[in-house]
């Protein structure tokens, strides 16, 4: 079952069991493609460039484009397909629903969380007080269905 879904509110539509293929870019628009099985922390983690790399080096931190899967083998084959795509229909898939490019993630996280100069294990990756956001800020029942949103830049 594929689950498409749009800008949520932090832990919106957001389950265990639930992957997701993403993809983050940069303000000049330098795209990455992942896949997760937790988009809240994994967006968290290149916000916060917790792992050095490509998305670090070229600072894609802003979520443009998600599809969320009930099978991490779904996922990861959505992802391995989009990366095979040319750079063209990446950005037709994101501009399909998310023309201007907007951040999907915005408001999911306080500045104190994205501070670089807090430690981060007091970040959502680990700490309770995440994991307790994630509860106090949910705006959908577990019970409803996530609608829309496709790919914004591709």
């Amino acid at each position: 079952m594929l689950v498409t879904v749009a800008k949520l509110p932090y832990g919106s539509a957001m389950h265990e069991g639930d992957y997701y293929v993403y993809i983050v870019a940069s303000r000049s628009r330098t795209l990455y493609i992942g896949v997760t099985g937790n988009l809240h922390k994994r967006v968290f983690e290149h916000r916060r460039k917790v792992f050095a790399g490509f998305s670090a080096d070229y600072n894609c931190n802003r979520l443009v484009w998600f599809e969320g899967f009930v099978h991490a083998s779904s996922a990861i084959a959505r992802e391995k397909q989009l990366k095979r795509w040319t750079r063209a229909k990446k950005i037709a898939l994101i501009e399909k629903t998310n023309l201007t490019w907007e951040d999907l993630s915005e408001g999911w996280y306080t500045p104190e969380q994205l501070d670089p100069n807090r430690p981060e294990k007091a970040g959502p990756s680990t700490s309770a007080a995440f994991a307790a956001s994630a509860q106090d800020d949910s705006l959908l029942d577990s019970n409803q269905e996530c609608r829309s949103g496709e790919d914004k830049r591709r």
